[in-house]
C-alpha cells in the first residue's frame, strides 16, 4: 500500500510543477498571443478613454518577433477601421488605420488644411499638410494611422506612414 502511494506521488507533478507550468503558459500567451494594456493618453478618445484597459491580439496580423518589434511571418494586413498597436519612439502606440496601401489621398486648403481619405475628411496643421501633400496615395506596404481625437493625437500626420511589418497587433476589446 505504501509503495502504491509513493508511486502516485512520483507521477503527480505537485503544486509547484503546476504553478511553474501555469506561469510559463501565461508568459507565452502574453508574449506571443494576447495581452492586456492600459491606455495612457487622450489621442483615441472618445472611443478609448485615457486609463482604459484594452485587449490586444498579437497574432492577428502574423507572428510577432518580441525582440525585434516586427512581424516574423505575416498572414494578414490591417483593414480600414482596425485599431492597431505598434511602436514609435520606443513607446507603444495605439491608433486607428484610416487608409491602407494604394488608397487615394486628396488634400485641400479651401477652409484650412485637410486630407480626405475613404470618405473621411481629416484636419491637418500647415506642417502636416506640407509633410504629406505630395502623397497622392498610401505607399505600398504601409498604412495611415491616426488617433480618433485629431486635436491631441500625434500620429501618421506627424511622423508619416506606418510599415505594415511594424504593426504588432490589433485591439480586440476596448
Amino acid at each position: 500500500m505504501k509503495e502504491e502511494k509513493k508511486a502516485q506521488e512520483k507521477k503527480s507533478p505537485g503544486i509547484a510543477g503546476l504553478v511553474i507550468a501555469t506561469i510559463l503558459v501565461a508568459a507565452l500567451l502574453k508574449t506571443y498571443i494576447i495581452d492586456i494594456q492600459r491606455v495612457s493618453g487622450t489621442s483615441m478618445e472618445p472611443a478609448i478613454p485615457d486609463g482604459s484597459l484594452i485587449v490586444l491580439s498579437k497574432i492577428h496580423y502574423g507572428f510577432y518577433n518580441p525582440s525585434g518589434d516586427t512581424l516574423r511571418k505575416q498572414w494578414k494586413t490591417p483593414e480600414r477601421g482596425d485599431v492597431v498597436y505598434y511602436w514609435y519612439n520606443d513607446r507603444p502606440v495605439i491608433k486607428r488605420c484610416v487608409a491602407t496601401e494604394h488608397e487615394t489621398l486628396a488634400f485641400s486648403t479651401d477652409s484650412g488644411y485637410s486630407m480626405s481619405v475613404g470618405g473621411n475628411t481629416i484636419p491637418l496643421t500647415e506642417g502636416q499638410y506640407q509633410r504629406l501633400k505630395f502623397n497622392s496615395e498610401v505607399p505600398e506596404g504601409t498604412i495611415l494611422a491616426i488617433g480618433d481625437n485629431y486635436a491631441s493625437s500625434i500620429d501618421s500626420r506627424d511622423y508619416g506612414f506606418i510599415s505594415v511589418a511594424s504593426i504588432m497587433g490589433k485591439v480586440l476589446w476596448q
